[in-house]
């Protein structure tokens, strides 16, 4: 029997050794960036505003100085543990497969919830310029178009899929870096202010830090296919650090252009990016709503991407099954975490809403960045190492600390209903963890037998 190209068929492979280390730092900066700059910058500027008064940027400023050690606790954990799976192997490799499962369980929970949001967002975007794209019958096929195209870009093999989140992050980032940077010189900077003084509260400031959070999120996605990325001690630190200080001053610019160019109408608008745009130079409006869309796109391309190799390693330890764990011969991906995502993503974007998927993601990628935090320490104090150099952080346990209690504080202004679906999931993945420990050991009986 052979394939499409006349050869002999091959056997799907198994295990880490299967995937290709195609990507390098540009590729890995690239994808961090792609998935970071996804949905909510493009909402995010209305909404600051709306807490924060002028005091809107110091949300960016400080959501940057929590984002930081966050970073660098993901880049020196990702320095030393560099299979594939991101923070499910970061956390496990300090502190053992059940709190890894935990981690990487409660992140894809995350991955979906976001992706389906932005999804749910890019309809919506679609359908302010062809309206009869509303209707639930057609919305639900053009977001199922939109995640069979992107699985059909990624399931034929990880260096086309790394071409195209790199096109797109080019194609998105451009316009918006030309409006953070020569929109300033429009800003009405009286609109404007970094001084503490006039923040309206500090629970105003709690709950702006909570989306800042959010927006800054998608490193750990990103991070997802360390086991295809050469030479990862060197590379992994690299991207992620580089990757987030362009974020940050990309945010902090769009902040300020979009509230010092619309000054109070920002706080009713629905499209604050464009319209910041719309008043700089009329034709960029369009261009910025075409680049919204791009840009969710982008998200979306990198979250399967990168979701579906957390999956295969979940497949590959034991934790969903095996066949999770097997990567196409031919393409080298793995097929059926690409699909499962893809298929999953689909339903909960055709059901829910961004506000829904980001009320389940939000605060849980909080406790996702804590547990890679302690684990970058852990990590440390124990001289795990792969090959290569790796990122050793200075003072010990001093920058996990700050980047836990941090995340702690941002947590604390959660509400209710966000502990409680957080403690939802969590008391739903002690349960998967715990079946599929038992069938685990059913099967080891057995075979004793």
């Amino acid at each position: 029997m052979s394939d499409d190209a006349g050869s002999p068929a091959r056997a799907p492979l198994r295990g880490e050794a299967a995937l290709v280390r195609a990507l390098g730092p540009f590729q890995l900066g690239a994808s961090i960036i792609n998935i970071i700059v996804g949905a909510g910058i493009f909402m995010l500027p209305a909404l600051l505003v709306a807490r924060m008064g002028p005091a809107a940027p110091l949300a960016f400023v400080l959501g940057a100085m929590a984002i930081v050690p966050i970073a660098l606790c993901f880049a020196a954990v990702g320095s030393r543990a560099s299979a594939t799976g991101g923070p499910y192997t970061y956390v496990g490799a300090g502190f053992g497969p059940f709190a890894g499962f935990l981690t990487g369980a409660l992140m894809w929970i995350c991955n979906v919830t976001s992706s389906a949001g932005v999804a749910a967002a890019l309809a919506g975007q679609v359908a302010h310029a062809f309206p009869q794209l509303a209707e639930p019958s057609a919305r639900a096929l053009l977001i199922a178009g939109a995640y069979g195209l992107l699985f059909a870009l990624n399931a034929f093999g990880v260096k086309l899929g790394a071409r195209m989140i790199v096109g797109l992050a080019a194609l998105k980032l451009t316009p918006l870096f030309l409006l953070a940077t020569l929109g300033l010189f429009f800003v009405d900077w009286t609109q404007v202010s970094l001084v503490p003084d006039a923040m309206p509260s500090w629970g105003a400031l709690g709950s702006s830090l909570v989306l800042v959070v959010f927006a800054y999120a998608g490193m750990e996605t990103a991070l997802v296919p360390s086991g295809e990325v050469r030479d990862p001690a060197r590379h992994v630190p690299r991207a992620t650090l580089g990757a987030i200080v362009v974020v940050v001053l990309l945010y902090i610019g769009i902040q300020l252009v979009c509230q010092g160019t619309l000054g109070a109408i920002a706080v009713a608008s629905v499209a604050p990016v464009a319209d910041a745009g719309g008043a700089i130079w009329p034709p960029a409006r369009a261009l910025l709503l075409a680049t919204a869309c791009v840009s969710m796109l982008g998200f979306l391309m990198g979250n399967l991407f990168a979701s579906s190799r957390l999956l295969f390693a979940l497949g590959r330890d034991g934790f969903l099954p095996r066949a999770f764990g097997v990567v196409d011969a031919r393409h080298r991906v793995p097929m059926l975490g690409l699909l499962a995502h893809a298929a999953i993503a689909t339903v909960l974007a055709v059901a829910g809403s961004f506000e829904t998927m980001a009320l389940i993601s939000g605060g849980a990628i909080c406790l996702v960045f804590a547990a890679v935090s302690v684990s970058a320490w852990r990590v440390q104090r124990i001289g795990l190492r792969g090959a290569g150099a790796p990122l050793v952080l200075p003072g010990g346990g001093l920058i996990p600390a700050i980047a836990v209690m941090t995340m702690a504080a941002i947590l604390l202004t959660l509400s209710v209903q966000e502990w409680l679906a957080i403690a939802l999931s969590l008391t739903a993945l002690v349960i998967v963890y715990a079946v599929l420990a038992a069938l685990r050991g059913r099967s080891a009986r057995r075979s004793a037998v």
